[in-house]
């Protein structure tokens, strides 16, 4: 089954989906971030095949998200370590990790793994916050209001409008969606 490409969406959510929007890219990332680097072992822990986890990992390459470093000449073997756009993942990872904790841990007697913070010395959960006051960010507390790259296309037809009509009064004739590209 092929899927929709999601790149030319102008929606950073849609964007970033069409890399990361599978299973296996995110429990790849998950392993790498976590120290699981080597081709070998990241076969073995995810029991992803051969072909899979190749076209995954060249995928996340080629988009910078991931080097490819040899750490054995004979026979050549590399690993794979986040670059600075694929380290910046790990708190969308931990998001996902605290949402499934919260709605899938509890019938396995509680979470499969936890966050300490070095900081403090202490576990934690993870929350998203502004970064002006501090204040967690829920649905309740914030709202989508038009940005430069908003436009009306494929993916945003009803979407941008709508954030269109959100726009503050001095902001409605400089951020109005544009038509399809």
């Amino acid at each position: 089954m092929n899927r929709t490409p999601l790149g030319d969406v102008a929606c950073s959510i849609a964007r970033a989906t069409d890399l990361f929007g599978d299973a296996w890219t995110a429990l790849i990332m998950r392993d790498v971030l976590v120290g699981v680097t080597r081709f070998d072992d990241l076969v073995t822990d995810l029991g992803i095949s051969r072909k899979v986890l190749a076209a995954r990992l060249a995928r996340l390459v080629e988009e910078g998200v991931l080097e490819r470093e040899p750490y054995q000449d004979h026979p050549p073997r590399h690993h794979y370590r986040p670059t600075r756009k694929g380290r910046e993942l790990y708190p969308v990872l931990l998001a996902l990790m605290a949402w499934g904790d919260r709605w899938y841990s509890a019938h396995e007697g509680g979470p499969p793994a936890r966050v300490h913070h070095h900081g403090c010395d202490r576990d934690t959960t993870p929350v998203t916050v502004c970064e002006h006051c501090g204040g967690e960010l829920t649905l309740d507390t914030t709202t989508q209001l038009p940005g430069p790259g908003g436009r009306v296309g494929p993916g945003t037809r009803v979407l941008a409008p709508l954030i269109a009509s959100r726009a503050l009064p001095a902001e409605k004739d400089r951020n109005a969606p544009t038509g399809t590209p």
